[in-house]
């Protein structure tokens, strides 16, 4: 019995790693309601015959052959899995998958962030669930196209969050016009996530955090001189940033915020102890970077 059981976990931990942790080169996606036909690969179209997870297909009401090609007349979960068109000297897999339709929308798996108007932006996805996932740009995505280029994760962190980076070829320096068209895709067991989304980049923009360069006393005020991030795009006349200060006054050991910024060199009130800033697009009101570290204001005055 114990030698069974351990042949039986065997088993699934193979077929987990065939066919459930990777995305086929080809696969069906059907709802459960479909009637689906499945493409024999094969050069030759002649004398075929389909297995089904090594097993030979039993034709019968539920399942035809219209040529070389299956028809599988329902789909649900007995019929999922890995099919096989066979000639004389050639074989083609096919994987049927089901179509996850109850899934939420693709903000809430996946999140987005341009670090400047460049070519490259990341993405995180959320979901631990799923056991692979790719990501593409690109009208050809949208429907799972031979054409799609599909950008697999980085890494993954210890969160189990995965992390990717793609291109596009938006110019940064023209008046941004096309929206970008974001597909993902995710595969949990037999079964397959496709959403789309479209955003401008300018949706996604967060710069990193600015650098404090120095503090200097001029009358009862202090100038704070302020640098974007080197990350950010260039040049920085074209490419603004606001940028705000948060401060602790000496005297009372509260956090004050003054007025928006629109320069990169401020005023503020002489008695504090420490400071930090964050920064965003000036012209977009992008989303705001994060707060620098607190900068002791003895450790940066000149």
């Amino acid at each position: 019995m114990r030698s069974l059981l351990i042949f039986g976990l065997l088993f699934l931990s193979l077929i987990g790693a065939n066919g459930l942790k990777h995305f086929p080169k080809t696969y069906v996606m059907a709802s459960s309601t479909d009637s689906v036909k499945l493409p024999c690969g094969t050069k030759s179209q002649t004398n075929v015959t389909w297995k089904f997870d090594d097993d030979d297909v039993d034709l019968d009401d539920s399942i035809s052959m219209d040529g070389p090609d299956l028809i599988v007349k329902e789909v649900d979960e007995a019929t999922l899995g890995e099919y096989t068109c066979l000639t004389k000297d050639e074989t083609a897999s096919i994987f049927l998958l089901l179509e996850v339709e109850n899934e939420k929308k693709l903000d809430s798996l996946l999140s987005c962030r341009a670090r400047s108007y460049n070519c490259a932006f990341s993405c995180i996805w959320t979901a631990k669930k799923y056991e692979a996932v790719r990501l593409g740009l690109g009208p050809h995505c949208r429907d799972g196209g031979d054409l799609c280029q599909w950008v697999y994760n980085t890494h993954q962190t210890q969160d189990g969050r995965l992390h990717f980076r793609l291109t596009h070829s938006l110019t940064p320096y023209a008046e941004e016009s096309s929206m970008l068209e974001l597909t993902a895709e995710a595969i949990m067991d037999h079964s397959i996530l496709r959403r789309t989304k479209r955003f401008y980049l300018r949706d996604i923009i967060q710069p990193d955090s600015p650098t404090i360069v120095s503090c200097q006393n001029v009358g009862p005020n202090i100038t704070v001189t302020i640098h974007p991030p080197s990350s950010w795009s260039t040049p920085h006349s074209f490419f603004s940033l606001e940028h705000q200060i948060q401060f602790e006054r000496k005297d009372d050991g509260k956090v004050k915020s003054p007025q928006w910024v629109l320069s990169s060199t401020t005023m503020i009130p002489e008695k504090i102890t420490k400071l930090r800033v964050h920064s965003r697009d000036s012209l977009v009101q992008s989303a705001w970077s994060e707060w620098t570290n607190w900068a002791s204001l003895e450790n940066v005055i000149v």
